[in-house]
């Protein structure tokens, strides 16, 4: 087993080693053409990929909780709008800093919970603020779309358990 949490060792920061163990672990998970069929030879089966170690979920505090002051579930807003987060029980850091029951928001826009053991991703459905922002302006296409708060910690990992918002949902009109 591969343990990359001795990040010292590998003289880089929690950030950049979150960056490769989200790598690693999409390199590891091959395809299904990769995948050895049922009676191939055991030869020309590829290598097992290497385990790699996870670093554990920071915990949250009970009663921590995250929630949208506005807008509010069920609005109707034109784009762009203004979209505001509140925290409870817990502080704001930016991205890579350490501190007990810390963390900074994260904007999921029309997806599901993404998995909670590993650095939630970056891309135009999850939203990082990493600088411990409490607002963002949205431009969103007309139409119906779901928003969610997640907290996550220094290595953009959601805590445990997590704090996160109930999903609500926004129409925009023209």
């Amino acid at each position: 087993m591969i343990d990359l949490s001795r990040t010292s060792a590998l003289s880089m920061n929690r950030t950049t080693f979150a960056v490769l163990l989200a790598a690693a672990l999409l390199c590891s998970c091959g395809s299904p053409e990769e995948e050895a069929a049922p009676d191939a030879d055991a030869a020309s089966a590829p290598e097992p990929a290497p385990e790699v170690a996870l670093p554990p979920r920071k915990p949250s505090p009970e009663g921590a909780r995250v929630w949208f002051v506005s807008p509010g579930d069920g609005a109707a807003l034109t784009s762009p709008f203004t979209v505001e987060f509140g925290l409870e029980g817990m502080d704001l850091l930016p991205a890579g800093e350490i501190g007990e029951h810390t963390g900074h928001h994260h904007l999921l826009v029309n997806t599901p919970l993404p998995r909670m053991d590993l650095p939630i991703i970056t891309d135009d459905a999850h939203m990082h603020f990493g600088l411990a922002q409490t607002s963002v302006e949205l431009s969103l296409e007309p139409g119906t779309h779901t928003l969610q708060l997640l907290l996550g910690d220094d290595l953009h990992i959601p805590h445990d358990p997590p704090v996160m918002s109930e999903v609500i949902t926004v129409e925009v009109t023209d």
